[in-house]
């Protein structure tokens, strides 16, 4: 009769049962750590750095720009042909020395008028 005797455990590390469980088990670990580096990717890729979210913002911020650009491109066109036409026109020259600088000529009158409306004139006080 052979009497079984018990394997002797390991003196240093997990017990016997354990390994054998890590070894038999190890593509189904290997398998859930493979799917937690994938989440942990697509985590990234969506809303990391240089993800998604901040590829989608950037990408709004430059039509923003873009948009400003424009409008500053087409404010300086009217700048320049505005600059062209006091350097041509003595006209134009005229009407923004009398428009903006408030210039006459000798025989000119200038009348001004009050902007303010009689209802909102102060009111006077009566004289005692």
């Amino acid at each position: 009769m052979q009497s079984k005797t018990p394997n002797p455990a390991p003196a240093v590390g997990m017990p016997t049962r354990t390994l054998r469980m890590l070894f038999e088990s190890r593509r189904r670990i290997a398998t859930v750590l493979a799917i937690a580096f994938a989440i942990l990717l697509g985590y990234h890729v969506m809303v990391g750095h240089n993800g998604i979210t901040a590829y989608q913002q950037k990408r709004n911020e430059d039509k923003a720009l873009q948009t400003e650009i424009n409008s500053l491109q087409d404010e300086n066109e009217k700048l320049k042909d505005h600059v062209e036409r006091l350097k041509a026109d003595p006209k134009t020259i005229e009407h923004e020395a009398k428009e903006h600088l408030h210039y006459t000529r000798p025989d000119e009158i200038i009348y001004t008028l009050n902007d303010r409306s009689p209802d909102s004139a102060p009111a006077q006080k009566p004289a005692k």
